[in-house]
């Protein structure tokens, strides 16, 4: 009896550790996503903020072979002629035509590469997306939305070397900042600032 009873309790202990490491690595995750780099943390009352730091992206697009290191954010305000360069490099690489790209939708790559520390260039497939290139590929495939946030440069489709992309995925849908579309096929990622979604 004596011994079943401190076999219920080693049992009971076992669970409750397991239990509280479970709970300390949720927090852990959870800790990560709300403190990123680049995002200014809450601070006490008594305390002044924390100030924002400066924010860079480094892209290589797919499709035209260029590379750009990005500064777009100074740590005060985002950088005008920074978002120009970047607007020209996410252009609808179809027809050269350019528009200006979300800020929020540059943020949220930098909560991404803040998640996973990892300062490999995004590898761009598609960002912004011209009406008439949008219309030719709803032609092609019944996949393409006919409101795409392509068309407002709230989107983009990205890899990130050293990172699978069902871990971006996961990354994306924990930020929670907007939708989230995975292509296991293509091997990418469509990240917006749109509503929040998945597929």
């Amino acid at each position: 009896m004596a011994s079943s009873r401190s076999s219920n309790a080693q049992a009971g202990a076992l669970n409750r550790r397991r239990f509280l490491r479970g709970c300390a690595g949720i927090c852990g995750v959870w800790g990560a996503l709300r403190v990123l780099p680049g995002r200014a943390a809450e601070a006490p009352d008594d305390q002044a903020p924390v100030p924002a730091l400066p924010r860079t992206l480094r892209f290589v697009h797919t499709h035209t072979a260029e590379r750009l290191t990005a500064t777009y954010f100074d740590g005060v305000a985002y950088d005008p002629a920074c978002l120009r360069e970047v607007d020209y490099l996410l252009r609808d690489f179809r027809n050269s035509e350019i528009h200006p790209i979300d800020p929020a939708l540059l943020d949220l790559l930098h909560a991404v590469q803040g998640v996973t520390d990892n300062g490999a260039p995004f590898e761009v497939i598609s960002a912004y997306r011209s009406p008439s290139t949008n219309a030719m590929l709803r032609r092609r495939s019944g996949g393409v939305a006919e409101h795409s946030q392509h068309l407002l440069g709230k989107a983009i489709d990205v890899r990130l070397p050293g990172l699978p992309t069902c871990e971006l995925q996961r990354i994306g849908l924990a930020l929670a900042r907007g939708g989230v579309g995975y292509y296991p096929v293509s091997d990418f990622v469509h990240l917006d600032t749109g509503p929040i979604r998945a597929w």
